[in-house]
């Protein structure tokens, strides 16, 4: 993750979020997507940051802490400065802030963000000596496309979280790599810093984009993935909102990204589909096999509850499903002594962490784990896969 200043047309500075080549620079021309108006989304309201610190927990630990410090945990007050974050990504993403201030550092999150939206993620005027960033991707995309190569590494917590003591975490706390960022004054006094990827989105084109990439998970051929609008798209948009009962018009709602997702990780007739039956959390990597060359691509995270659509693009000749239930810590839980997982006997290399993987011989020589996937049978379109307790 690495910033880069704004041309004149985006005033402020734009922290790329990409996985190959850094572009961000470049301008596209627009689109004729229509999209509504960008809203600015202060962080007072959203749930989860409007009561974030109790004075009663939080006092004796505030009295040691440096003003911008405090100024951080307890925003709540009328601003006349505001730190905004916006969104170029076609991801929706979820942002924690860090604070470094006179060798005090706190961190707070998370600031759930859509693509051509922005947000006050702190209120008023800020003095901190650093002010830090870590973003993540919504567990819908499966293992996250956002990579995190910052210098600095503090706290955070699964759900809403302010850490006052972010370099030493405790129970519930985990790690996690942030990068300094260094927001831009607009003309309005406020700072601001945007989120992007390789692609050089605007934020019509970055709309556009993520509505695209929600459709390729839910199984609509909606590719390619950048940010144009055209026939393609728009046949597999109406094609999603009818078989999901959503009327047309609620693409110019604000809440539309909240409506898609939920509609997203319910269970589609058209590609793969994973429910998680079970009161686990559930890592599952789907492989491919095009005639030619074998892929294996995870993880995905599925919550319980949830059903999730990896994406799987092209026409494969054959599919095949891994999946195994994990505790807190990303350990297999095992039921009687043996890991609760859902495979079969086709041995495809995997690895701890994200991975996508071509070539599937001497996996163990190779540093790599092997799982045992199974077929899934794709004849009439559309397949959903449950996972349940045995």
């Amino acid at each position: 993750m690495i910033t880069h200043h704004h041309p004149s047309s985006w005033p402020g500075t734009v922290v790329c979020l990409a996985q190959t080549t850094y572009t961000c620079l470049r301008s596209r021309p627009s689109t004729s997507f229509l999209h509504p108006r960008k809203q600015d989304v202060d962080a007072r309201q959203k749930a989860g940051h409007d009561e974030l610190v109790s004075a009663r927990h939080t006092f004796s630990i505030l009295l040691a802490l440096p003003a911008a410090i405090i100024s951080f945990l307890l925003s709540a007050a009328p601003a006349h400065a505001d730190l905004k974050l916006c969104n170029h990504m076609s991801y929706v993403i979820e942002a924690a802030i860090g604070i470094d201030d006179k060798a005090a550092t706190a961190t707070r999150g998370w600031f759930r963000i859509d693509p051509a939206a922005c947000r006050v993620v702190v209120q008023g005027t800020l003095t901190a000596d650093r002010i830090l960033l870590n973003a993540r991707a919504l567990p819908v995309y499966g293992s996250s496309p956002i990579p995190q190569n910052g210098g600095d590494t503090l706290c955070i917590a699964p759900d809403n979280f302010v850490i006052a003591a972010a370099r030493q975490c405790r129970a519930g706390q985990t790690p996690a790599p942030f990068t300094q960022i260094t927001p831009t004054a607009t003309d309005d006094g406020n700072l601001v810093a945007y989120l992007a990827e390789d692609s050089d989105y605007d934020d019509e084109q970055a709309r556009l984009a993520a509505i695209q990439r929600l459709l390729v998970i839910a199984g609509y051929d909606a590719a390619p993935i950048d940010g144009v609008d055209g026939p393609k798209t728009q046949t597999a948009l109406a094609a999603f909102l009818k078989s999901r009962g959503l009327a047309s018009d609620i693409v110019q709602s604000p809440n539309f990204f909240a409506t898609m997702i939920e509609a997203v990780q319910a269970p589609s007739p058209n590609g793969l589909t994973w429910c998680n039956d079970t009161p686990h959390k559930v890592m599952a990597a789907v492989a491919t096999d095009d005639g030619k060359t074998v892929t294996s691509r995870g993880w995905y995270h599925i919550d319980p509850g949830k059903c999730l659509h990896p994406d799987v693009t092209g026409q494969p000749k054959q599919i095949f499903s891994f999946a195994e239930a994990v505790d807190a810590d990303n350990r297999s839980i095992k039921l009687n002594d043996k890991p609760l997982n859902w495979g079969g006997a086709k041995q495809l290399c995997t690895r701890e962490s994200k991975f996508e993987i071509n070539e599937q011989s001497d996996c163990g020589s190779r540093g790599l784990a092997v799982s045992g996937f199974a077929p899934v049978d794709m004849s009439s379109g559309g397949k959903t896969l449950r996972f349940a307790m045995p």
